[in-house]
């Protein structure tokens, strides 16, 4: 049964999101549509460009993306507090950079003074304008409406682009996190677009590879050397952190998480799954995760789980939150994570 997204988004339970849009009428969001024979890789651009809008108005982190050839998915964290840090003025200029909004808020903006009805009507839409800062449903319509506005412009045509509504996954502990992370990251390896995770184009994990990269040369003195990926529009990414008391970064080294993604990446390509290697990265041992399973997981993890993942204890909490006596991915969170393990961020 569907439910309100009110209801499946507890910012005090989690701030960690995944979420996936995918097209419908056989539309292809980008790549080569084999169908019409367009070559639609441009629209890959469109969605980057538009989430580093997004990132300079919304309070909502990018922790992960992947864009493919008709959908998309992202991990995406929600900063309460950093939007209850703005100012009135500061809202305002964020809201009307996607949105027209009010001619007394653009009138505030510019340093008019105001009278009291108009200035109560300014500071009572900024306060909703505050709270649809860190809320998905926001974020998303934003990302979506714009692009099937340019797509159904491109196509010369009307209607759905997009299947419905986003679904959301929330990412209940680390352990969650770092799983639904490298299942985003090695999309483009599972569907056999791409050998490498260096190599894959329009995902989080080509970006940060991308970024090192270019720190080695800057700091060897190293110019004008080629790089193995296409240049490409970047996304404001969420930081890594190896110190668990820093809130604002992910909560793992970068470099341990790269190698797992590199370790994932080996086995569950389509013609090399089953190999699992002998040598374990060791955030897995850190964060008692099964490779086994985390392998299984990575390779087919979007169909494991429905509104939330996470360790066996957060998921029955958040069903008892919901209403409901039981919640998708129970089994293959014991086998994941362990039977009864809590690791609470």
């Amino acid at each position: 049964m569907t439910k309100a997204r009110s209801e499946l988004v507890s910012v005090a339970e989690t701030p960690f999101y995944h979420c996936i849009s995918r097209c419908v009428r056989r539309a292809f969001l980008c790549g080569h549509d084999a169908l019409t024979g367009q070559d639609l890789s441009h629209r890959r651009e469109w969605i980057l460009r538009r989430m580093r809008l997004l990132s300079r108005v919304f309070a909502i982190d990018v922790c992960a993306f992947a864009i493919m050839g008709n959908h998309y998915h992202l991990v995406l964290r929600i900063d309460s507090m950093r939007a209850q840090r703005l100012s009135v003025r500061e809202i305002v200029a964020r809201w009307r950079q996607l949105f027209r909004g009010d001619v007394a808020a653009q009138r505030f903006l510019e340093g008019e003074v105001l009278g009291d009805a108009e200035h109560q009507r300014v500071c009572a839409m900024v306060e909703t304008w505050r709270s649809r800062l860190v809320c998905l449903s926001w974020y998303m319509r934003a990302l979506n409406e714009y692009i099937a506005r340019r797509a159904n412009a491109e196509d010369e045509c009307k209607g759905r682009f997009w299947e419905g509504r986003f679904k959301s996954q929330a990412l209940l502990d680390d352990q969650a996190l770092l799983a639904c992370m490298a299942y985003v990251d090695l999309n483009p390896i599972r569907a056999g677009a791409a050998p490498t995770p260096e190599k894959s184009a329009f995902t989080s994990i080509a970006q940060r590879i991308r970024s090192l990269q270019a720190q080695r040369r800057s700091v060897s003195g190293i110019n004008g050397q080629p790089t193995t990926i296409k240049r490409q529009a970047a996304c404001p990414l969420m930081p890594f952190t190896d110190k668990e008391t820093r809130r604002d970064a992910i909560p793992f080294d970068e470099r341990e998480y790269l190698a797992l993604v590199d370790w994932s990446g080996r086995v569950v390509r389509p013609d090399k799954y089953g190999a699992i290697i002998d040598e374990l990265p060791p955030i897995l041992l850190r964060l008692g995760i099964d490779r086994t399973a985390f392998v299984k997981h990575v390779s087919y993890g979007g169909h494991h789980f429905a509104r939330a993942v996470g360790t066996v204890a957060r998921l029955r909490a958040f069903a008892k939150r919901c209403g409901q006596s039981f919640t998708k991915g129970v089994a293959v969170a014991s086998a994941l994570f362990g039977a009864e393990r809590l690791h609470p961020r």
